[in-house]
């Protein structure tokens, strides 16, 4: 696998070419952002060390904000792409995460109704110990659960993979979304309070939505199971729930629910480790931050085997800091001709 044998100054190389903006202010705009990524700083105290007014990186995000996002998501895909080189199906993961302000709200863009936050959902899938972001969505107001999904698997699909299995959490429990994943093998969170069995259980179910006909409900496996959980010194139990149409064990189920699911959130933990701070509300702004800490983590996870984070991100800024433009010209050019050459091996 050609990725993981880059070294920290290659990754730096990468991280401005792949996030570079153009114009005469264009690099130090773009050292800004990846410098306060790497530092989990404000995008406005960052650009104070190069020389950069935080008015001007707004106006270049706002200007080119779209064009860089697309770009690096598709280098987050290029990435998880060459690690998986050679595999064919993978188990996948769906899930969001919210990302939240406090300060005046935003109206129209943002996923929460009083406007404080923005969610946003990506495709994972764990391959030898890394967790890999394969698809991504910022889910806006009127976006509907199944339409996250279906976008999200068309990703992954696009790239050439068979699904093997997929989880999701209980807050993509709909009929609908359950009709869409009902084409690959699933597993689902439900919430409990919408099927209403509180006891151990293990069978057919039909939902009863109010708002479907009678023929527009959906049928699937679903368990239920319990935990005692300690709140205060007092033992109290919780009852959990699953939909399923795989035919295994109740305890396989489970197990592997837990395992395909799981990844999913350490990877947000780690991308929010990366995710600079900003007062701007811009919808753009805020999604290519995001996606920019997106990137900066799947670089990390090629080295995450041979250096911790804390070393990951001091090397790498030191390099961001130290690179000239003909470094990362030059760099452009050698990957340009990589690239070409490596078009007659690629999957």
């Amino acid at each position: 696998m050609p990725i993981p044998s880059l070294n920290t100054q290659q990754i730096g190389y990468k991280l401005i070419s792949m996030s570079n903006f153009q114009g005469r202010k264009g690099e130090e705009v773009t050292k800004t952002l990846i410098s306060a990524s790497l530092h989990k700083d404000s995008v406005e105290n960052v650009s104070r060390a190069y020389n950069v007014s935080p008015q001007t990186v707004r106006n270049y995000v706002e200007e080119q904000g779209l064009q860089v996002a697309e770009k690096t998501l598709e280098q987050v895909k290029q990435i998880s792409l060459e690690t998986l080189k050679g595999v064919k199906e993978i188990e996948l993961s769906i899930d969001w995460t919210t990302i939240t302000w406090y300060g005046k709200p935003v109206e129209g863009l943002g996923s929460s109704e009083k406007g404080y936050s923005w969610n946003y959902a990506t495709a994972t899938t764990k391959y030898e110990g890394k967790i890999l972001i394969l698809a991504f969505i910022p889910q806006v107001n009127g976006m509907t659960k199944d339409e996250i999904v279906k976008v999200l698997i068309e990703q992954v699909v696009a790239m050439g993979f068979r699904i093997k299995l997929i989880t999701l959490d209980a807050g993509f429990y709909t009929v609908e979304v359950i009709k869409f994943i009902s084409q690959f093998n699933y597993i689902i969170g439900v919430p409990v309070g919408d099927v209403k069995i509180y006891e151990e259980f293990d069978g057919e179910y039909i939902t009863n939505s109010k708002r479907r006909s009678k023929d527009e409900q959906v049928k699937f496996r679903l368990i239920v199971y319990r935990r005692e959980k300690i709140k205060r010194k007092k033992k109290k139990v919780v009852y959990f729930a699953r939909a399923t149409n795989l035919d295994l064990p109740k305890n396989k189920v489970l197990e592997l629910y837990n395992k395909v699911r799981n990844p999913i959130e350490t990877s947000y933990r780690s991308v929010k480790s990366f995710l600079p701070f900003t007062c701007s509300t811009k919808f753009i702004f805020r999604m290519l931050i995001f996606l920019l800490a997106v990137l900066v983590y799947s670089l990390y996870t090629i080295l995450k085997d041979n250096v911790k984070m804390r070393t990951f991100k001091s090397l790498i800024s030191k390099i961001i800091e130290n690179i000239s433009e003909a470094e990362i010209y030059l760099n452009k050019s050698e990957e340009t001709l990589t690239n070409t050459t490596g078009l007659f091996l690629r999957r």
